[in-house]
């Protein structure tokens, strides 16, 4: 059966939940929830989690605060919202985590579920953490899939994290058994302009040669004539890629331009590098997010056997109305592909995938 799920917005934090209670319908064999708020609702977290633990009788949750949430063709953005979701999992077959901080909290910890190792998890994660990128890769190391999805929460206040209980500061979230099995796939919202480039003299994230050219000449081929003669409009349109080592779907994380040295021919990037590194300039706007969007979605697709029950997702906060439009057209392409699929995220300040932390992204993952 698909999950249940339930969104809404008002001016009262009570009203909203009593609305959502009143959308999920009457109780079922549900065991964990998922409950994302917006951050103008950050301060009243905690009685939220507590309103919807005692209206479903559900014991686990977790979830966490978002400038923006997402729910199944909608977002919210700059108001008082939320978006909860009732999943029902074997019994055994998932455990919540919290608490870590560093690398040495994770080595203590087994990271089983029901006494066997865990394949995969979902998390959030606390964007003041310098820890979080380690935390992650090492996470990822610790389940067998090699597979860690999720996003650090994004807030103009308090950076709250569910997890059985109100937390912040590390990681935390769940682990999943391999009983329960997961779909998932991430969009970068870019598309590469031109080939890729041998970094060929770097210091930290200043690049002084590409393919043993100044580096600045080399941006200004690659991005054509216009936007070469305009290099104040760069710095919104195109950005850095460093191709992840290993990658097999070619992957990059993507890096914002910070500067360019005209006179020297420089280009420095929000990351970073390393002679002998790669990267490609990439271009990032409407048409290549929405295309992007359509292929991940149509990738996900091709490998489903089985209708979904439900799915997360985690987009970057430059996304959304940012990218897309106004009017929820991000998560409307979701919905245009995967039709009323019961579906509750927010907007991050980075989007976890695999065994690293992204930017500009969108990581959905679908549960069967």
């Amino acid at each position: 059966m698909p999950f249940r799920y339930a969104h809404g917005a008002g001016d009262d934090w009570r009203a909203i939940a009593q609305n959502c209670v009143t959308q999920l319908g009457s109780g079922g064999p549900e065991n964990l929830g998922f409950l994302y708020v917006t951050d103008l609702l950050a301060e009243h977290i905690e009685q939220i989690t507590a309103f919807f633990r005692d209206r479903t009788g559900v014991a686990h949750w977790i979830g966490g605060t978002g400038i923006g949430v997402c729910a199944t063709g909608r977002e919210y953005l700059d108001e008082p919202a939320m978006a909860v979701m009732l999943a029902e999992f074997a019994p055994g077959s998932f455990e919540v985590f919290a608490n870590i901080r560093t690398t040495d909290d994770l080595n203590l910890r087994k990271l089983h579920v029901g006494g066997r190792q865990a394949n995969f998890a979902i998390v959030h994660a606390d964007p003041r953490n310098g820890s979080v990128p380690d935390l992650i890769a090492a996470l990822a190391g610790k389940v067998d899939s090699g597979f860690v999805v999720g996003g650090l929460t994004s807030s103009r206040a308090e950076n709250r994290q569910i997890a059985d209980k109100l937390l912040e500061g590390g990681i935390s979230g769940v682990l999943l058994s391999d009983e329960i099995t997961v779909a998932t796939r991430l969009t970068q919202g870019c598309s590469p302009i031109g080939e890729k480039h041998r970094i060929t003299e770097a210091q930290r994230n200043i690049i002084l040669k590409l393919d043993g050219k100044p580096a600045l000449d080399v941006l200004k081929q690659d991005v054509g004539e216009k936007l070469a003669r305009d290099l104040q409009r760069l710095g919104s349109t195109v950005f850095a890629g460093l191709p992840v080592a290993g990658s097999d779907t070619g992957d990059y994380l993507v890096r914002n331009l910070v500067g360019v040295d005209a006179s020297r021919g420089l280009v420095a990037i929000g990351d970073n590098v390393e002679s002998g590194g790669e990267l490609v300039f990439c271009r990032r706007d409407n048409a290549t997010a929405v295309e992007d969007m359509r292929r991940m979605l149509s990738s996900i697709k091709e490998g489903l056997y089985t209708k979904p029950r439900g799915a997360v997702y985690f987009s970057c906060l430059g996304r959304g109305a940012n990218l897309f439009g106004p009017d929820s057209e991000e998560l409307k392409l979701v919905q245009e592909a995967l039709g009323d699929l019961p579906l509750v995220g927010f907007f991050c300040n980075g989007e976890i995938s695999h065994n690293r932390l992204y930017g500009y992204t969108g990581v959905l993952t679908l549960f069967a």
